[in-house]
């Protein structure tokens, strides 16, 4: 099969072996992947992977042939775990110390025609859903995160910083779980995608109205740089709440004082629950379209990550 493969700083389309099955896997012929941060930062070291890039798409499954989903359309979450250890029984997969995680650990990625999940991580998804919708299944569900872990976001002010695929996604699903939205963002383009949907958007960080003099009660960091913590912490107020979205591979010096001087709660949040994700999807909550800037077959996957790299670009899509 083809694939986008990365080894060594070096990024190449491959003719690859078809995924062979494990016991409770399915194979999943992909239609179409969304190019993440994510992916971005592994090219730059994080994660330490080589091998089939990609996490987030759709698929249909084609493999075996007695599998209960044969012929269906599917995405899937991407953590798979032992199914043995305390954090597995507990239904926390995404921290399994044994874990492979599609694309980013110990798993061959989306960037191909064919990739294997287990069956328990599928989840179908509805024919009114576009592939290039689905394919946001899995940021959104990163999204509603959020929400998992602080539920009291819902009914507070929220200040969301960086306006790339993630905080346009993330400012979207706080809002509609009725939040006060504002987003923080460098490039108008961007923020005009949420114009008319409640939510402020600005471009500079002096003219951020804070709910109190003292700064905002909470922080989406979704910025993608290294100086994200530090800007989102002189931007919170005391025993505020800072999430953190960012997965960068280049380390960042951060001063801890202000964390204890002011009392602030750090939070990591990482994947999400598909559910919420595809029932937000189906219902056509979010502004989507607007966000895909370029699509790119699979051969012409080398040149998808260039242009999903390149200054100002929202969402890459490619198709094989």
């Amino acid at each position: 099969m083809l694939a986008l493969w990365f080894e060594e700083s070096e990024i190449s389309i491959r003719d690859v072996p078809v995924p062979d099955l494990e016991p409770g896997e399915a194979l999943v012929r992909v239609r179409s992947a969304g190019v993440c941060s994510t992916d971005i930062e592994i090219t730059r070291g994080y994660m330490k992977f080589n091998g089939i890039l990609g996490h987030e798409f759709v698929g249909e499954v084609c493999a075996p042939e007695n599998h209960p989903l044969i012929g269906r359309r599917v995405v899937g979450e991407i953590n798979c775990g032992c199914g043995h250890c305390p954090a597995c029984k507990d239904g926390l997969e995404r921290h399994c110390p044994n874990r492979s995680v599609l694309g980013i650990l110990g798993r061959q990625g989306a960037f191909a025609e064919f990739l294997s999940l287990p069956s328990k991580n599928l989840y179908v998804v509805p024919d009114h859903i576009d592939d290039e919708v689905a394919v946001f299944t899995e940021p959104i569900a990163a999204c509603f995160e959020v929400l998992e872990q602080c539920p009291e976001l819902s009914g507070g002010h929220v200040l969301v910083m960086g306006d790339g695929r993630l905080g346009l996604l993330q400012a979207q699903v706080l809002k509609a779980a009725g939040a006060s939205v504002t987003i923080l963002g460098r490039h108008s383009r961007k923020l005009a995608i949420l114009e008319g949907v409640g939510i402020t958007t600005v471009t500079e960080s002096s003219n951020l109205l804070a709910p109190s003099n003292e700064g905002w009660p909470a922080v989406v960091e979704a910025t993608g740089s290294k100086d994200g913590f530090e800007m989102a912490l002189s931007l919170l107020a005391p025993r505020g709440s800072l999430i953190l979205k960012s997965t960068v591979a280049e380390p960042s010096m951060v001063h801890l004082a202000p964390l204890v001087i002011n009392e602030i709660s750090v939070i990591g949040s990482r994947c999400g629950p598909f559910p919420p994700a595809l029932k937000a999807l189906s219902e056509s909550m979010f502004r989507i379209a607007p966000m895909i800037d370029a699509r790119f077959s699979l051969s012409e996957g080398v040149q998808a990550l260039e242009r999903a790299q390149k200054k100002g670009t929202l969402k890459v899509i490619i198709s094989p």
